[in-house]
């Protein structure tokens, strides 16, 4: 049985380039970010679940979700993005556990998760691993990569615990701060799961 995985990291950590190097060595990696986005979509009982609480408006003609009309409505609400979390994560973890049992036949899985504890994913997990870098360096390569204000960058990363009691809540700290070689670490940990299923 596989052993599964659980990373995350601030935003601008580079948890998806290190994911991206676990999917090379040859782990499946189920991103649960872009799968929420496609089952607002596609999941019929989360639409209707969605419409009955916040209106039908937040749906197009198309049936596809209006992301402007949906985040006017959850973004600075701290109740209703606690709703909308309540209706999509279950989805996501249906979505997870079907997913899973079809990527048996490998030593470890991943699930990548930019809110990984937040959500509460994290007990599903037999090892957590945090990509970690410190803020100022995250804040740098967000608005580098998107064009975006740190006053923008700052906005998205409220939402998420802070770096300490992530790291405090993570089985294992992947530093990604220019100090840090994280290949050979990603090499070292990949080894080591798939020759004694652990992570340190």
């Amino acid at each position: 049985m596989a052993l599964t995985i659980g990373i995350t990291g601030g935003i601008g950590s580079g948890k998806s380039i290190v994911c991206k190097i676990f999917h090379l060595l040859g782990a499946p990696v189920f991103e649960a970010d872009r799968i929420s986005k496609e089952l607002l979509n596609t999941d019929q009982g989360l639409k209707d679940r969605l419409i009955r609480e916040f209106g039908e408006a937040i749906y197009r003609p198309d049936g596809i979700i209006d992301r402007k009309k949906l985040a006017g409505i959850i973004f600075n609400d701290d109740v209703q993005l606690s709703k909308m979390n309540a209706l999509v994560h279950p989805a996501v973890k249906d979505a997870f556990l079907e997913w899973t049992a079809q990527h048996q036949e490998v030593s470890y899985i991943i699930h990548e998760a930019a809110i990984l504890f937040e959500s509460g994913f994290y007990r599903m997990m037999d090892f957590t691993l945090l990509v970690s870098a410190p803020e100022e360096q995250r804040i740098w390569r967000v608005m580098k990569r998107d064009g975006i204000s740190e006053e923008k960058v700052r906005e998205r990363m409220k939402n998420q615990f802070s770096e300490e009691k992530k790291q405090k809540m993570a089985t294992f700290v992947l530093r990604n701060d220019n100090s840090h070689l994280i290949i050979p670490e990603i090499l070292r940990i990949d080894k080591k799961l798939k020759t004694d299923g652990k992570i340190w």
